[in-house]
């Protein structure tokens, strides 16, 4: 019986590993806006069937961040600028709530990992700009899990990802990261208790994001779907494993 179980198991898990995998080629930047997104492909490149591979990407098109396309296959969703710029307006409004949140009520831990997260994107920048892009993402996202409200820690890693689709379509070279003195400078006032300055703070960053933002879409070059998964195929069996059940 137990083993009936942990074979129904392995298909979730492997689902889960390729949404993963597929999250960080896109907020990496490794899948552009526009590209395709074949399922046999990433099937045969995963080991996993083409069911599989679509409720992974059936999970990235309710985050807004693939577009299923009818006759047409899946592809990287492509934003418009019109709602770029409101998807920037909703992030505003729903990080304003995580700092109001999370303003003197950081445990002495949760200051400790922050930090370490932010030394993390200190040694990526400049080195490993697709590592360097992802953890910025991931700062936000990991702020939002600490208010300890799922709906809002939800919403906030929906927008922040497909802020990270919008910058690589629309920013200008190199500029796609945050800034890592301004995470550093959002911990230390939120450690402070100072909701108000927290508040402007976070204002002043997200704008400055968003402002890194140009009309004009970037050139986007074609490569093969497999090329580019080949980094995540790894990561993605790592996760895959850890995820399984151990057998005792």
């Amino acid at each position: 019986m137990k083993t009936s179980t942990n074979n129904r198991a392995q298909p979730v898990d492997r689902g889960a590993a390729i949404y993963k995998a597929l999250w960080h080629a896109i907020i990496e930047q490794a899948l552009q806006p526009g590209a395709k997104l074949p399922e046999d492909a990433i099937g045969e490149k995963f080991g996993a069937s083409r069911t599989i591979v679509r409720s992974a990407l059936t999970r990235l098109a309710a985050e807004g961040l693939v577009e299923l396309r009818r006759n047409r296959g899946a592809a990287v969703a492509t934003p418009s600028w019109n709602e770029a710029r409101d998807i920037f307006d909703v992030r505003l409004g729903l990080e304003r709530l995580v700092v109001a949140r999370l303003a003197g009520r950081l445990s002495r831990e949760q200051i400790k990992v922050l930090k370490m997260h932010v030394d993390a994107e200190e040694e990526a920048h400049g080195s490993n700009a697709p590592l360097s892009i992802r953890l910025a993402t991931a700062f936000h996202i990991k702020l939002a899990e600490m208010t300890g409200n799922p709906v809002l820690a939800r919403y906030v890693s929906e927008v922040a990802s497909r802020c990270g689709l919008i910058l690589a379509r629309y920013s200008r070279p190199h500029s796609s990261e945050c800034a890592v003195s301004e995470h550093r400078a959002i911990i230390e006032v939120l450690a402070s208790g100072d909701s108000a300055r927290a508040t402007v703070l976070m204002d002043q960053h997200l704008n400055a994001v968003a402002d890194r933002a140009l009309i004009v879409p970037l050139p986007q070059k074609e490569r093969d779907i497999k090329d580019i998964l080949s980094p995540y195929v790894f990561e993605a069996a790592v996760a895959e494993k850890a995820a399984k059940p151990r057998r005792r």
